[in-house]
């Protein structure tokens, strides 16, 4: 059996290791073919990984569920489940993601326990962010930061959100939806301590590769 994942008793805070390459999976129905991918974004530096498939069935979703998390154990790096609390359970996940009309924050964090993560979709909302932190989110996450190819037609975040966000909240801050190599760096600067990414991850020719140079802007 793969050793459990270490973690403390609730990520809360100014998370210091709450930082790097947020990997969130594509829509890939074959298990070798996912599991492959993600063992490419793991080697090039991914920090977290979701997992995220809308299109899969309740049995599919399981078992990639279960072959992520053997792979993220062994990576030593935490598996966030999106949108599904009773398969984050279920598998034994290191922590739930949800957006604004998913499962009540409050709920799942009573649910989940004080060992694992639980993120917050916050979109264009510092409100939002606020609302999920008292409700018990250890992260916010804020976007459509660019105009992105998973969905185009998602409301955009400012800039200057980020900024915000920051000096107010005493969580880490996430950027999702069409950041890439060459855009990365704005939302960092603004003040995003990770970067969520998909197309630019999985779709890239070298997955580990495309991993390493955004671990890189981090480092700078």
């Amino acid at each position: 059996m793969s050793r459990a994942l270490a973690r403390p008793e609730r990520f809360v805070g100014p998370l210091t290791a709450f930082r790097g390459l947020y990997a969130v999976t594509p829509d890939e129905p074959e298990i070798e073919v996912l599991t492959l991918k993600v063992r490419k974004a793991l080697a090039g530096g991914a920090r977290f990984v979701q997992y995220r498939n809308k299109s899969a069935s309740a049995g599919q979703r399981r078992e990639q569920g279960a072959a992520l998390l053997a792979l993220c154990r062994r990576a030593g790096i935490p598996l966030i489940v999106n949108d599904d609390l009773e398969l984050a359970l279920a598998i034994g996940a290191d922590g739930l993601h949800l957006g604004r009309e998913d499962t009540d924050i409050a709920g799942a964090r009573t649910t989940l326990g004080k060992g694992r993560l639980l993120g917050a979709s916050c979109y264009d909302s510092l409100q939002l962010a606020i609302a999920a932190r008292q409700a018990g989110a250890d992260y916010v996450a804020f976007g459509s930061a660019f105009l992105s190819a998973t969905k185009p037609r998602a409301t955009r975040a400012p800039l200057s959100l980020y900024r915000e966000a920051k000096a107010r909240l005493d969580s880490p801050v996430v950027a999702i939806g069409g950041v890439t190599i060459e855009n990365a760096h704005t939302v960092i600067e603004a003040g995003a301590d990770a970067v969520a990414v998909i197309s630019a991850l999985f779709d890239a020719p070298d997955i580990e590769r495309r991993a390493r140079e955004f671990a890189r802007i981090f480092q700078r």
